[in-house]
Parts: structure tokens; C-alpha cells; sequence
């Protein structure tokens, strides 16, 4: 499965905005866009011209690189989005949201959503009693996700265990740290997914 394994700082620099990328890193004063808030590079601090088609294309890289998703299957999750009824942008936010990483991350059982990558693909979670080891995989209402009874003594979740209660957990699922399970109640809606982006603009640049 391809991914990105450069620096992630520099992505969150790239944007001028924390992306959350590397857990409680992000939070302390060692989070390198806290000391250096302008993008990488020779020419970081000069100042580009920020066209309608450069705000647009920040707008999905941000997006983007804040779920791990490279670009062949960004365009994928958008592609399906746009065939569904409502708004498009919505739509892909909910895709993106419903990522089993993602939803792993948002329960307090990683810190990331790399390490909730990780964690999937190490096959240390069930979906409806079966074991899934696919980070893309969708969650749909009613689903129960558990941590298999063999993973659930290895340290990140003797950690989360430990730490629960300390993340907002989102309302659309309900996390139970006591017996290792996430509750899928609902898909998300807009209001419920605090992923601070532009989905209009995103929506613009691959409409044209």
C-alpha cells in the first residue's frame, strides 16, 4: 500500500496550519511550526501569489495529507462522493471520516492517525467479529470495531485505556476504552467533524 514517509512536519509548515500528524507532539512547544510558522524551503518566507487555483489546491493537499491519503485515491474517495445525493463536499468529508484509521484515531485509541494506520495493519482490530487489516476500510452505522483480546495488553492501549476521557470523541460513534470497543452509530455529519478545511474549494478545482 503506497504512503508518504517523508517529514511530516514539513507538511504541516507546507500549510501554515497544524495537521495533527504526529500526536502529542503537535500539542507541545516542540512542534516545529510553533518556531518556524512559514513553509520549508530557500524560499519559504518570500511571499507567493495566492491565485484562486493555489488556495484550491492548498485546500486538497491540507485535506489530503491531514487522512494519509495520496492523490490516485483522494480522487477516488471524491469520484464517489460526487455520485452520491447531497453535497459533494459532505459527502467527502464523511468518506474520509468513516476511514477505519481515522475512526481508530478519533475513539483515543491512537494518538495519530498513522499510528491507528499502524494499528490496522498489524491486524490488531475486529469489525463485526472479523479481523480487518485495511486502513481504507469503510465503518458503516452499527458497526462494532473491538481490539482483538490478544492486542488488548500491548502498550498503545493499555495507554488509551488509561488515557480515556481525555479526547473529544466525536458523536457519531461511542468509544468504550473499559472493553476495548467503538460504536458506530451513524455516518458523520458536516457539523460533526471538526477537520478544519475548505471542502468548497476542493470541490471547485476538481469540477473544472
Amino acid at each position: 500500500m503506497a504512503r508518504y514517509t517523508g517529514p511530516k512536519c514539513k507538511r504541516c509548515r507546507r500549510e501554515k496550519v497544524k495537521l495533527f500528524l504526529k500526536g502529542a507532539k503537535c500539542e507541545s512547544p516542540k512542534c516545529p511550526l510553533e518556531a518556524r510558522p512559514y513553509p520549508p524551503g530557500q524560499h519559504g518566507r518570500g511571499r507567493s501569489k495566492e491565485s484562486e487555483y493555489l488556495l484550491q489546491m492548498r485546500e486538497k493537499q491540507k485535506l489530503a495529507r491531514q487522512y494519509g491519503v495520496l492523490e490516485k485515491q483522494f480522487r477516488n474517495y471524491f469520484e464517489e462522493a460526487s455520485r452520491q445525493a447531497g453535497k459533494t463536499g459532505d459527502n467527502l468529508l464523511s468518506l474520509l471520516e468513516t476511514r477505519l484509521d481515522n475512526v481508530v484515531f478519533r475513539a483515543g485509541f491512537a494518538k495519530s492517525r498513522d499510528m491507528g494506520r499502524q494499528l490496522v495493519k498489524h491486524g490488531h482490530f475486529t469489525v463485526n467479529g472479523k479481523k480487518v487489516d485495511i486502513p481504507s476500510y469503510s465503518v458503516s452505522p452499527t458497526d462494532v470495531i473491538e481490539v482483538r483480546v490478544d492486542s488488548r495488553e500491548l502498550t498503545p492501549f493499555v495507554v488509551a485505556r488509561a488515557e480515556s476521557g481525555e479526547r473529544t470523541v466525536p458523536g457519531w460513534i461511542e468509544a468504550v476504552p473499559n472493553r476495548m470497543r467503538i460504536l458506530v452509530h451513524a455516518k458523520p455529519a458536516r457539523t460533526q467533524i471538526d477537520t478544519n478545511v475548505q471542502e468548497s474549494l476542493v470541490v471547485e478545482l476538481y469540477s473544472k
